[in-house]
């Protein structure tokens, strides 16, 4: 059967990915093809998914610039409009504004100004666009530091983001709430990865420790409802939430290149399969 799909990688990647190598078994009409290879021929594939291009934060507009030829001549899952949208962190303002409880954020761009007490106590330093903990910075009681970090950001032309660090996260973690096909697939938990010692990191890859776990009601409510308010037809979205004194909070929303953790279930890789099929439909 020849390829029909296009499992949209980077050229950064020597060998596929853990979800990568778990979901092309269950999907023959698949192959794995470089975002940034330029001699691919993109009308060649009926869908265009995008996986682990995860070198696009370093090269944002030219990876939006492809991705605007490539929507133009297949079907570029999830859609254009939203990852143009999903690129930038700062749709955390936007869905505030939906009534999304999300983590209280500071957006600083280049040439605005950030007094000392906007990073008090403890905080996470990091820019808009990124992924994982690249860029990321752990202050505690430091706003020096920490304005200095924002003041690095800055210099390279990124928006800085300052949040509160959410200590409960130190013995609870993250919870990843995986979203196939508009519906909940499965969840992972994320132990933190910022406390353990570091002040920030660079790269593609986090050391992140990720386990398999059933999200708690109030965590499955939440990320229905951020679902809820996304467009219809999305292959798939990933909820990362934080827990608080007062519930769970949403600290991202990954609609662009997403893990989807496929491997903390044993149905999951088959239940992506089937979904990314339907899209040939």
């Amino acid at each position: 059967m020849s390829a029909r799909i296009a499992i949209v990688t980077t050229v950064d990647l020597e060998v596929p990915d853990a979800d990568e190598q778990l979901l092309l078994p269950h999907l023959p009409e698949a192959e794995l093809v470089a975002w940034d290879d330029p001699a691919v021929d993109w009308s060649a594939y009926d869908v265009a998914i995008l996986r682990s291009t995860w070198n696009y934060t370093e090269r944002l507009e030219e990876f939006r610039t492809w991705a605007g030829k490539a929507s133009a001549v297949t079907r570029l899952v999830n859609p254009l409009e939203t990852l143009v949208w999903n690129t930038d962190k700062r749709y955390l303002d936007d869905l505030a504004e939906r009534g999304i409880p999300v983590v209280p954020t500071l957006f600083v761009a280049p040439g605005d100004e950030v007094v000392a007490d906007a990073v008090a106590g403890s905080v996470v330093v990091k820019p808009s666009v990124g992924a994982g903990s690249a860029g990321a910075g752990l202050f505690h009681d430091d706003p020096a530091a920490a304005l200095a970090h924002v003041a690095s950001l800055h210099s390279d032309g990124r928006i800085a983001m300052v949040q509160p660090y959410l200590s409960q996260v130190d013995t609870h973690g993250e919870t990843a709430l995986i979203y196939l096909g508009g519906r909940f697939s499965h969840a992972a938990r994320k132990a933190a990865i910022l406390s353990r010692g570091m002040s920030w990191s660079t790269g593609l890859y986090a050391d992140e420790k990720i386990t398999p776990c059933k999200p708690t009601d109030a965590e499955r409510t939440l990320a229905d409802r951020v679902v809820a308010t996304l467009p219809a037809g999305l292959a798939y979205a990933r909820v990362d939430l934080l827990p608080t004194d007062d519930g769970p909070v949403l600290l991202e929303l990954e609609l662009t290149e997403p893990s989807l953790f496929l491997g903390m279930d044993p149905e999951a890789p088959a239940r992506a399969a089937a979904v990314f099929r339907a899209l040939l439909d």
